[in-house]
């Protein structure tokens, strides 16, 4: 099955306020597995870095002068995606800022995609724990020294580690467990009901020797 982990980062919270996305980043996943396709880009908001969103991310004005705008970079983005369900990380967020800029860029959205939102699942295995992304890398032992600021690319690739964990760890979909299940149940069947029902009976001198056998026991006691 192909899942693409999903990130984004922004300049602010609402697009409808005017934010905008000034990276995406993607990991492609087979079987929950990373292939090492990945999608990375980085966007021009055309508007002014807030000092807060600059803080989260270190994007600045000037790193984000010459990179394309969200409208040339869409299609390319649809692409990487296309046939993939989407895991992401807080979905709400990240696929409002995504649907709206694709609505304004006369694309089609994302709502046909089937998304996993690792939030809502985090919370159902860790109910009244913190899940934020942090949390769980650090709950699954996942190295995170790589990650002085944030960033989509880097979030993609820790929330695939996060979803991996999630999904049993490095022991999931290798096919071990449901051979050996089958082979059990093959081999079951066929011990059940492939039995011979020939029945040998002992002869004359056999059940001779098996009664001296059993009184010569009973004279002895050690």
């Amino acid at each position: 099955m192909r899942r693409v982990t999903l990130d984004i980062e922004t300049t602010g919270l609402e697009p409808s306020k005017g934010h905008k996305i000034v990276e995406i980043g993607c990991v492609e996943l087979e079987n929950n597995y990373p292939t090492g396709k990945i999608f990375q880009q980085y966007i021009n908001p055309n508007r002014k870095m807030p000092e807060e969103a600059f803080k989260i991310h270190g994007l600045t004005d000037e790193f984000l002068y010459d990179k394309p705008i969200f409208l040339s970079i869409a299609d390319k983005f649809l692409d990487f995606i296309k046939g993939s369900e989407l895991v992401i990380h807080n979905a709400k967020f990240d696929l409002g800022f995504l649907n709206y800029e694709l609505d304004a860029a006369s694309k089609k959205n994302l709502l046909e995609f089937k998304v996993l939102d690792t939030l809502l699942l985090a919370r159902k295995i860790f109910p009244g724990a913190a899940n934020n992304l942090d949390a769980l890398c650090k709950r699954y032992h996942i190295d995170v020294t790589r990650r002085k600021k944030h960033g989509a690319l880097l979030d993609a690739e820790l929330l695939a580690d996060v979803f991996l964990e999630m999904n049993g760890g490095r022991q999931k979909d290798i096919g071990l467990e449901t051979t050996k299940s089958k082979l059990f149940e093959k081999t079951f069947v066929s011990k059940e009901f492939s039995y011979s029902k020939k029945i040998i009976s002992a002869d004359k001198k056999e059940t001779q020797d098996h009664d001296r056998l059993l009184k010569f026991l009973k004279m002895n006691y050690w």
